[in-house]
């Protein structure tokens, strides 16, 4: 019977050398270690076997199943991975190989600007010790507006035209201040981060708007945070972006989530602050709604407010493009044509 188990895992591994598809593998399997297979014959003769005899061939039996069973997953592995390579090999394109992109006449474009400036924005704030975070774009009521001190009805919620899903329970962030609240559950104080990310909002397109667009939303907590910390870090972001003195105006502003609140403005730089669509004639571009963290934002966040406080921004992404390359027209950022791309791959 030893013998004979021997012989079997030998023809075993015969077969398997040969195979080369999962589904050859299976049988190869159920041949072998079903519940009909060769081993389990093996341990069913053994009913008239002595105690000694059962022990014996018993043990090497199950030895012999448990490498089989093991020699199977590796040979599973090594398929998946050779049918992988086998995909990888017959869709391969290397992007990188511009002349032969024109050549085929084809545009080969560039990164488009808001990459390119999320990435300089990021960097930036990294240097002064910042963290980079994320989050999803589908959220629900408490992380989008009651932990950011909106309730129910609201008024502010009446200025965010919203999409929502059929249960009414989930919808597409209106900012990227839900990034805030799971900050907050994430990270313990003290804590300075910056999150980038897509926004949805059901409004009007024109020239300086937008159903969906780009936010950089930014916060730091820890003890006796001021609007002196804020100003400072808010002048160090433009001043590094635009390489150059930018005229800023900063007035109060009504935001649930911070008190007090501010709009920091900038003198729009397509019209030199003459008026034009982009500004809606006043000289004037909303950039970075800003105010220190509103009490009920931090306990809702978890943090301890007779110890903590701390300042939050939300950074237009897509007008500060505009305003650092010129560009008239929100509309063609998000056009998805690879013309516009193509003119920032210099950068």
């Amino acid at each position: 019977m030893l013998e004979k188990l021997d012989d079997l895992m030998s023809e075993f591994q015969t077969a398997l050398s040969a195979v080369i598809t999962k589904p050859e593998l299976f049988d190869l399997k159920a041949e072998y270690v079903g519940k009909k297979g060769k081993v389990s014959s093996i341990l069913k003769s053994l009913k008239d076997a002595t105690n000694e005899e059962r022990k014996t061939v018993g043990a090497k039996t199950n030895t012999i199943k448990e490498a089989i069973l093991k020699a199977i997953d590796e040979k599973v592995a090594l398929i998946e991975i050779e049918e992988i390579n086998a995909k990888l090999e017959k869709n391969w394109q290397d992007i990188t190989l511009n002349d032969i992109i024109k050549e085929n006449g084809l545009n080969a474009a560039g990164y488009h600007p808001v990459t390119l400036v999320q990435r300089e924005i990021e960097d930036i704030f990294i240097s002064m010790g910042f963290e980079i975070l994320d989050g999803p774009h589908i959220e629900d009521e408490f992380h989008n507006f009651e932990a950011l001190n909106i309730p129910k009805n609201h008024p502010a919620r009446d200025m965010q035209d919203t999409f929502w899903f059929k249960d009414m329970e989930h919808l597409l962030r209106t900012h990227t201040s839900t990034i805030q609240v799971r900050g907050m559950e994430s990270h313990k104080p003290p804590f300075k981060f910056v999150g980038p990310g897509k926004v949805f909002r059901c409004e009007t397109m024109d020239a300086s708007h937008e159903m969906v667009f780009h936010q950089l939303e930014g916060m730091m907590v820890g003890e006796n945070i001021s609007t002196a910390n804020l100003i400072f870090f808010m002048k160090k972001l433009l001043s590094e972006i635009f390489k150059s003195d930018i005229n800023v105006r900063l007035r109060p502003g009504f935001f649930p989530f911070v008190e007090p609140g501010f709009e920091l403005d900038i003198e729009c730089l397509i019209c030199k602050g003459k008026g034009c669509s982009v500004c809606k004639q006043v000289g004037w571009v909303e950039l970075l709604p800003c105010g220190m963290t509103h009490p009920k934002v931090l306990e809702a966040g978890g943090i301890d407010t007779t110890k903590y406080n701390g300042f939050a921004f939300g950074l237009g992404l897509d007008r500060l493009v505009m305003m650092r390359y010129m560009i008239d027209d929100i509309r063609h950022i998000h056009s998805g044509d690879l013309r516009f791309s193509e003119q920032f791959k210099e950068y």
